[in-house]
């Protein structure tokens, strides 16, 4: 399904907006521009590849502010978006997100897979334990 390019082109702005917020530092702004592009999705949301991305970042900001029980929520509903599943960085960070909650065993396959998925590439900017974490797994 597509949806209306006025409807896109609106989240997509909105998501622009967003992220010079984010760089501007305004947390809370960041926010809620990202949570008014992901009202103008239609339900239901998770068919739709902008909620991916949408969510994606969304759940980013809360793993910014080491909030990892909110960003789990954002990061879990981003995998069950259209091709969020086989997305490395959605991967990583639910993984790192999951370790981050206590959850290590869940955390060490959504690690494997994106290590797998990215060949361990997508590790080199993270702090070296969730690479730790699965290198006896690899």
């Amino acid at each position: 399904m597509e949806l209306k390019e006025v409807t896109y082109e609106y989240i997509v702005e909105l998501y622009e907006e967003a992220n010079a917020l984010f760089e501007a530092k305004d947390i809370d702004g960041t926010i809620k521009k990202l949570k008014e592009a992901l009202e103008l999705i239609p339900e239901p949301k998770f068919t739709w590849e902008a909620s991916t991305r949408v969510l994606t970042s969304i759940g980013d900001v809360y793993f910014y502010l080491n909030d990892y029980s909110q960003a789990k929520n954002y990061f879990y509903d981003a995998f069950n978006c259209p091709g969020g599943m086989n997305n490395p960085y959605i991967l990583l960070r639910l993984g790192q997100v999951l370790f981050e909650t206590n959850d290590v065993e869940k955390a060490k396959e959504c690690l494997l897979r994106a290590y797998l998925l990215k060949a361990g590439e997508i590790f080199k900017e993270e702090d070296p334990k969730y690479l730790k974490l699965i290198l006896s797994l690899i």
